[in-house]
């Protein structure tokens, strides 16, 4: 039986969802698509073409797909994620909002109920990052430390969002438990492959720690930035100045993972330049990919914690995805 794969929210990210769904048609799909804008849908279905059986509609409809991603803007993907799970589909969530990871985070009873799968901040980064850090992960013997830095932006909600979260406080797990950091303060230079570079990044309201967590509760330090100007940093408590632009151009996500292998102290950093509107869907399709080919963990889960996270690195690099690496033994307990 044909696979069917819906995409709620056809904007900059949604679209390049469809595109990746429909260049690489294997195995074969059925395809429905929505959208409250008629002409993003009318754009999505002249994409598809005659490449596969498309619907376009509300969703969920009288019959749900077997995996929904919800490349919609930040707010509600909770509340549209419990009844898609309550009809029977594996969910796919791109949010980045600390807010919908919360909320997403506590269907992780439905989902198993359901016996399906619920992927929170399947993006960049989140989503990507936590890939990139749970590959290092895997390579040490215990985790001590890891930090998420990220740079650019998708789509027009995306950075809103961006706008938003720089001046919110951030949560940083430190020793036992959850601090709130102002959100704009913590300035680190960070260093991410060409053409990206060196970006000063700070505390936002960023959701990459919260799915770590998840995966390495014994971490004394989880935390996470974004690149920000100075202009970004004294108007983010104002409206957006200017209407963002329709893709945010090049960006950037780095994992940086420190812990201790074979006695001794070892970071080791992976990072991926590229547009984030187009590592997000790709991410996004992968996972929806294997969950409609019947892989992933039931319920509730962030990609740190799923045991194929390499594999899915694998197909993202397949799929033009660049990933960089610099490792170094940085200390000796002796």
């Amino acid at each position: 039986m044909t696979p069917t794969i819906a995409v709620a929210g056809l904007g900059t990210t949604g679209g390049h969802v469809v595109r990746h769904l429909v260049d690489e048609l294997s195995p074969p799909l059925a395809l429905r698509l929505h959208d409250t804008d008629a002409d993003a849908e009318d754009r999505a279905r002249k994409q598809v073409g005659d490449r596969a059986p498309v619907e376009v509609g509300r969703i969920p409809g009288g019959e749900t797909a077997d995996v929904t991603i919800l490349a919609t803007p930040c707010g509600d993907h909770a509340a549209v994620a419990s009844r898609l799970l309550g009809a029977g589909g594996h969910v796919v969530s791109i949010s980045d909002s600390p807010d919908d990871i919360d909320a997403l985070l506590e269907l992780d009873d439905l989902a198993r109920e359901a016996g399906r799968s619920l992927v929170v901040g399947a993006g960049m980064a989140p989503g990507l990052g936590c890939l990139l850090a749970r590959h290092a992960g895997n390579q040490l013997d215990t985790v001590d430390s890891i930090n998420i830095a990220k740079a650019g932006t998708a789509g027009p909600a995306c950075a809103r969002q961006h706008h938003r979260a720089l001046k919110l406080p951030g949560r940083d797990w430190v020793g036992s438990g959850w601090e709130l950091r102002a959100g704009g303060s913590g300035r680190d230079l960070a260093w991410f492959p060409e053409p990206i570079g060196a970006r000063d990044c700070y505390r936002g309201a960023l959701g990459s720690p919260i799915l770590l967590h998840r995966r390495y509760p014994e971490a004394k330090r989880l935390s996470a930035r974004m690149s920000a100007t100075r202009r970004d940093r004294l108007t983010a408590r104002l409206p957006m100045l200017r209407k963002p632009h329709q893709d945010g151009g090049p960006g950037a996500v780095r994992a940086e993972v420190r812990g201790w292998r074979n006695g001794r102290v070892e970071t080791i950093v992976y990072a991926v330049t590229a547009f984030p509107s187009v590592v997000a869907a790709a991410v996004a399709v992968v996972v929806a990919l294997r969950l409609a080919a019947g892989h992933g963990p039931v319920g509730a889960s962030g990609l740190s914690e799923w045991d194929d996270a390499n594999l899915i690195l694998t197909e993202l690099h397949r799929r033009g995805v660049p990933i960089s690496t610099f490792s170094g033994i940085v200390g000796d307990p002796s």
